[in-house]
């Protein structure tokens, strides 16, 4: 007789605040991001591979500050997130993360990975030496999700809460519930082991957008796709400037319902007829803009600036 299968959740670390250290004993800030090996974080966690209900296992990916994410550590994210999913012994993915680009991260893999299981970011806002850190509950609230069978998709969970990939950014410099899902809302919490969907139902994964793109991660060249804020007293002049030096797409966070300067809004025209792509989001942290007619550019769908962004990327990425 066969025996069954264990099932095993796999854990990536990439660096981040959770695993920073500070050379001052029980400090919050003031610390080194990406210090402390992801088999250290984990050995540190009591009750963790019980979480897991099986098996744990960790892979080092990259130890960096998220400040400095790069297209060279997301394809070596996006391409092992895609192994260990087609792995039937794998039952769910952990990533630990830095805050400040958690969110884009989130997205991207959202954007390119079929995930019917499981893809769970988490973080912290106190390094693993500070007097009361945040990451190893955070770590174990994720297993605990990626443990969860009904779970599905790129997830992320810090504080209790679980947030979408869709929905996620970071709203807070400091405090510990530093993420929040805008007007959308969370999709749970992890309450005493145990998670509780908002909506009494694990959300359904959605079809990769982009994911025909993975196998050429790290082959293809990645577009040259910046971000423009529209404000007052703009003259256009950087929209300007990145068009001679070869952008290839513009992300302008507008204000309000995708309203533009009127001297960045002449500067963008320009930059169209050059054969720029320009995406238009809004600066408001909630709620979507209304859809653009009549003009020579697109909406960002609702997603914020750095996250049409990577959008944009994948789409030209894409393109024929």
């Amino acid at each position: 007789m066969q025996a069954k299968m264990e099932r095993k959740i796999v854990v990536l670390g990439t660096g981040g605040t959770i695993a920073g250290a500070s050379s001052v004993a029980g400090a919050n800030v003031g610390y080194t991001a990406g210090q402390i090996g992801v088999d250290a974080l984990l050995a540190a966690i009591p009750g963790l591979r019980q979480a897991a209900g099986g098996a744990l296992a960790a892979e080092q990916l990259a130890q960096i500050d998220s400040k400095d994410m790069g297209f060279e550590v997301w394809t070596r994210l996006a391409q092992r997130c895609a192994s260990h999913l087609a792995d039937a012994s794998v039952a769910g993915i952990v990533i630990t993360h830095g805050t400040d680009t958690l969110e884009e991260t989130a997205w991207l893999l959202h954007q390119l990975l079929d995930a019917s299981k499981p893809v769970v970011l988490t973080c912290a806002m106190r390094p693993a030496t500070a007097l009361a850190p945040d990451g190893p509950q955070n770590l174990l609230d994720a297993v605990t999700l990626a443990a969860e069978r009904a779970a599905r998709g790129v997830l992320m969970v810090s504080a209790g809460v679980v947030h979408g990939a869709r929905e996620v950014s970071k709203v807070h410099p400091l405090r510990l519930d530093a993420f929040a899902s805008g007007d959308g809302g969370p999709l749970g919490w992890v309450e005493a082991g145990r998670v509780r969907w908002a909506h009494g139902c694990a959300p359904v994964s959605a079809t990769p957008a982009y994911g025909v793109l993975l196998p050429a991660l790290g082959v293809v060249h990645w577009p040259r796709v910046e971000i423009v804020l529209s404000h007052a007293g703009t003259d256009g002049a950087l929209v300007d400037w990145l068009v001679e030096k070869g952008v290839d797409g513009i992300v302008v966070a507008a204000s309000g319902n995708g309203t533009l300067h009127q001297a960045l809004e002449a500067a963008l025209a320009r930059a169209v007829d050059a054969g720029v792509a320009v995406r238009v989001a809004s600066r408001c942290p909630e709620g979507r803009m209304l859809d653009l007619h009549d003009m020579p550019w697109q909406s960002a769908k609702g997603l914020s600036p750095v996250k049409a962004r990577i959008s944009l990327m994948l789409e030209l990425m894409q393109a024929p």
